[in-house]
């Protein structure tokens, strides 16, 4: 009996070693010595794991670690969503990164981080484990011009003050065609904010395919500007932070002066954005009103912390909806047989620390932690509420920023702002519904309409129609207000 339980904790120990990692990266990527996060991807469909946010993945924290020096993944790094000597056995793509954290929101496609390209290794029988040689490093994204469409990468003393690095607000800037034709005419600037997870890098111009002017709004020919939040630790949502700086007033005082001296602009900015991009109208709206001529916030992320998602952050004490709600981090159901929850031992936000959404919220609500990263508005593996992090929080809750500012907002921001969401959208829409009612007692000037569909499906012609049409409507007033 003795010998049978002996060969079976052998058997058990030979499976756990086979599932080790020794990961290097080679002077060539990156001369060294190494500070920082390392992380592991494995997928057994997607043949380049690293590009996304998948699991199972793991992380190491290391110090001072020199090329051709091997680190070792096992049970005792950050595990997700169960231990490394734990998952099932099979065909894994894997890849490892090493987290320079220079520029960029994705790790994996992080500028400069050593990452080995993807091999392909079985799990099914024992080994003396896998060794991983980060010998590429992930090159800066390039922007090509074309005629019409141009990159606009302002730098920003701000924003390099605060993050002790060169820091730049990037964007797309499309020109219409009347700019090269009627070469003395000033046009509005029309803004587009994009969701989490947009780049403004697809509109550069790609072999196979040209670049297109601005479309007009209605008849009037706009220089458009599409910007993207993109930012190391998620969407900046233009919002000053203490994790992301000062973001809004560099875009304020530092990207639209540079902007304006750069193309022929007429002094008018229209402004709209879905999402998390609404969420950014609501609050550049709100914070900078002097600024902008309209905006239109389509289904913003929650403007009232009454309703932030499912859950009152000012009542109650756990989040109630982290896996079925506003995340989408953390994978909805787990296998109960393959990834039985006792064996998770980190949420899927402890491997991936910065550039996710929930990252992102804390990113910019929430304060500094002592680790120097954003500190958690909730523990995620209890979905525990902080108290002390919501009241730092409710500085960015929307609602109670007009309540409270309204006097001296209520001159400069009156009629500018609409707000639009689907009826069936279940973690925005009830925020803006709270919102309206707390603008109907002030009797603020503010928009609100309602559209079937859910936050995607609402999008349709009609409803871009609308939101055009109210931009439309405030800009040809502003127009005539010139005139006197």
């Amino acid at each position: 009996m003795r010998y049978y339980i002996l060969l079976f904790f052998l058997f058990l120990a030979t499976f756990a070693n086979a599932q080790k990692f020794y990961v290097s990266y080679k002077p060539s990527a990156y001369k060294g010595p190494f500070t920082g996060n390392v992380i592991l991807y494995l997928s057994t469909k997607n043949e380049n794991p690293k590009n996304e946010t998948g699991w199972p993945c793991y992380r190491m924290k290391v110090k001072n670690i020199m090329p051709d020096q091997q680190i070792v993944f096992n049970d005792s790094c950050t595990s997700y969503p169960t231990l490394l000597s734990r998952i099932p056995r099979g065909d894994y793509y894997v890849q490892a990164v090493w987290d320079l954290n220079i520029d960029g929101r994705i790790i994996g496609l992080s500028t400069g981080n050593m990452y080995n390209f993807s091999r392909k290794v079985s799990l099914n029988d024992p080994k003396e484990g896998f060794a991983l040689v980060c010998d590429q490093a992930v090159k800066a994204p390039a922007f090509v011009d074309s005629h019409f469409v141009k990159e606009i990468k302002v730098s920003s003393k701000l924003l390099t003050s605060f993050n002790h690095k060169p820091e730049y607000i990037r964007g797309t800037v499309i020109l219409p065609k009347q700019y090269y034709t009627e070469t003395k005419r000033r046009f509005p600037v029309y803004f587009m904010i994009a969701g989490f997870g947009g780049g403004y890098i697809h509109y550069s111009k790609s072999e196979s395919s040209d670049t297109l002017a601005s479309v007009p709004l209605d008849t009037v020919a706009c220089i458009k500007v599409y910007l993207d939040g993109d930012c190391s630790l998620g969407h900046s949502t233009y919002a000053n932070s203490d994790n992301t700086g000062p973001v809004g007033d560099a875009f304020a005082y530092e990207f639209i002066p540079q902007l304006d001296k750069q193309y022929r602009t007429n002094g008018a900015r229209l402004i709209r954005g879905h999402s998390s991009g609404g969420w950014t109208v609501v609050y550049l709206l709100t914070h900078y009103p002097k600024l902008f001529v309209a905006g239109n916030a389509s289904a913003p992320d929650p403007v009232d912390f009454r309703r932030f998602s499912f859950t009152n952050l000012y009542q109650d004490k756990k989040l109630n909806d982290y896996v079925d709600g506003l995340t989408m981090d953390r994978p909805r159901i787990l296998d109960s047989v393959v990834y039985d929850k006792p064996n998770i031992t980190h949420s899927i936000e402890g491997i991936f620390y910065r550039g996710q959404q929930n990252v992102s919220f804390d990113a910019v609500f929430g304060p500094k932690g002592a680790d120097g990263l954003p500190e958690l508005m909730f523990d995620p593996e209890t979905l525990v509420i902080n108290p002390a992090v919501v009241g730092y929080w409710k500085r960015y809750d929307l609602t109670q920023y007009v309540i409270t500012h309204w006097q001296d907002l209520k001159k400069d921001l009156q009629g500018k702002l609409r707000i639009s969401v689907g009826t069936e959208d279940s973690v925005q829409s009830p925020a803006v519904r709270l919102m309206e009612t707390e603008m109907k007692k002030l009797q603020a000037d503010i928009a609100f309409a309602y559209y079937p569909g859910n936050h995607f499906s609402v999008v349709t012609a009609e409803y871009k129609k609308a939101w055009d049409d109210f931009l439309l409507k405030r800009y040809l007033e502003w127009l005539k207000s010139q005139e006197k």
